[in-house]
């Protein structure tokens, strides 16, 4: 297993950890053109969700994958909030922004994989 699907998956857990769901990892590795290796996609229910998710997505990758974001984007209003991993681009949203923006078919020969949400 790679370092980036390590990571991914890390990632995935600590986004599990606030009950983020609709969880979709997007593959770019075979995109020329993408800004990243992968893209994990979540939703949360409000904003005050959105950042729960992050901020407990960040701990759980800081301490068990030993990463810090380079940049985040998005808190304040917390609507759509995109974490930089350098490889992996995390997005965070509430419903409305996500169905709006519709990242998983940004790129049609992504590979997505989604996660079965916890219950």
């Amino acid at each position: 297993m790679s370092d980036t699907t390590s990571l991914v998956n890390c990632i995935v857990k600590g986004i599990q950890e606030k009950k983020g769901y609709n969880i979709v990892t997007v593959d770019l590795r075979k995109i020329e053109t993408a800004p990243c290796e992968f893209f994990v996609l979540c939703t949360g229910n409000a904003p005050q969700h959105v950042e729960a998710i992050n901020d407990a997505m960040w701990d759980y990758v800081r301490v068990n994958a030993g990463e810090k974001p380079a940049a985040t984007a998005g808190l304040g209003q917390s609507e759509w909030v995109a974490v930089d991993y350098g490889t992996v681009m995390v997005h965070i949203f509430v419903p409305a922004m996500r169905d709006y923006y519709d990242l998983e078919h940004l790129w049609g020969d992504a590979v997505l994989t989604p996660v079965p949400d916890l219950d």
